[in-house]
C-alpha cells in the first residue's frame, strides 16, 4: 500500500519541480511527458533496490504512475486551465524586432538561442522576425515578418 501513496506523492512532486526549472530539458517533450519518464524509472530502481523487492510490488507502482497519468492527461483535455498549470503556455520572446527581457531573464534564454532557432528558420536578422515564441514543449517557433515593398 506505500508503494501506491509513494508512487502518488512522486508523481505529483516530480511533475510540480520539473514544471517549475524549466522547459529546456524537455525539447520535444511536454513536462507532463517529461515527468512520466523519470517517475517510471525511479519506481522500478525503488521496487529494486527497496525493501520490497517482489514483482507485484513493482507492477503496482508502475500501474499506479500509468493510471495517474491517464487521470491527468483526461483532466488536462476537458479543464484548459490545468493544462495550462501542468504543461505551461506559449511565451512571447521577441516581438516585432524587441527582446521581450522578462520573460529572457525568467526563462535563462540568450538572445543567441533564438536566433540559433531563426537561422534554421532561415532567417539572419533579428529584423526578419515578427515573433520567436517558446512553445510549450521548449521549442521556439519563429514566425518570418513581413516585407514592405515600396
Amino acid at each position: 500500500m506505500f508503494t501506491i501513496l509513494y508512487a502518488v506523492a512522486g508523481y505529483f512532486f516530480l511533475m510540480l519541480m520539473v514544471r517549475l526549472l524549466t522547459r529546456r530539458p524537455g525539447a520535444q517533450m511536454t513536462m507532463f511527458e517529461f515527468v512520466i519518464v523519470f517517475l517510471v524509472g525511479g519506481v522500478i530502481i525503488l521496487a529494486v533496490t527497496g525493501g520490497d523487492r517482489s514483482i507485484t510490488n513493482c507492477g503496482m507502482a508502475i500501474l499506479t504512475v500509468g493510471l495517474l497519468h491517464n487521470m491527468v492527461a483526461w483532466i488536462k483535455a476537458r479543464s484548459p486551465r490545468f493544462g495550462a498549470i501542468v504543461d505551461g503556455t506559449p511565451l512571447v520572446l521577441l516581438k516585432d524586432g524587441a527582446w521581450v527581457d522578462e520573460v529572457m531573464r525568467g526563462m535563462k534564454m540568450a538572445p543567441e538561442d533564438i536566433m540559433a532557432a531563426a537561422r534554421m528558420n532561415g532567417l539572419n536578422s533579428i529584423f526578419d522576425i515578427k515573433y520567436a515564441i517558446l512553445e510549450r514543449n521548449g521549442t521556439i517557433s519563429i514566425i518570418k515578418a513581413k516585407k514592405e515593398t515600396a
